[in-house]
């Protein structure tokens, strides 16, 4: 079991490290104050979900749909172009720093929705948790479940 927790475990964190969007917004929130257990719980449940539809189905779904796995590494390829190019020209024009004070407090609803949306809509969501973590786990196949544990 600990042979397939591990390699979970440190997947987890070399992927955790890279802030993406989703980090970025719940950095922000616990910044600001605002909504932070419904966030963070958000985010876990989500996070819990999407390794387990790696782990558990994206093998199968790649045996089934041969194409999947091409189509999914050049749409998060593209994702990642287009998602760099606005960050570097957010960046250029100095207004895409993390100001968790320059904004107004948003409701609860808007802040899940904004939460929900930038993990389910996401491309590189489903790159990282579902397809990277999937094939990984297709490594592990009597501890799918501890290297599920361990992401």
């Amino acid at each position: 079991m600990l042979s397939a927790f591990l390699p979970g475990l440190l997947l987890g964190l070399s992927l955790i490290v890279a802030i993406g969007a989703q980090n970025a917004f719940v950095l922000r929130q616990g910044l600001r104050g605002e909504h932070v257990l419904a966030v963070c719980a958000t985010c876990a449940v989500s996070d819990a979900l999407l390794i387990l539809a790696g782990v558990g189905g994206f093998a199968q779904a790649a045996q089934w749909l041969p194409w999947l796995e091409t189509a999914t590494r050049y749409a998060g390829a593209a994702f990642l172009l287009v998602y760099g190019l606005r960050s570097f020209r957010s960046a250029w024009r100095a207004g895409g720093a993390l100001d968790p004070a320059s904004a107004v407090p948003a409701g609860f609803g808007a802040t899940l929705a904004t939460c929900l949306a930038l993990t389910w809509l996401n491309p590189h969501v489903y790159l990282d948790t579902v397809v990277l973590v999937g094939s990984v786990s297709t490594q592990f196949a009597e501890g799918k479940h501890a290297f599920a544990l361990g992401r």
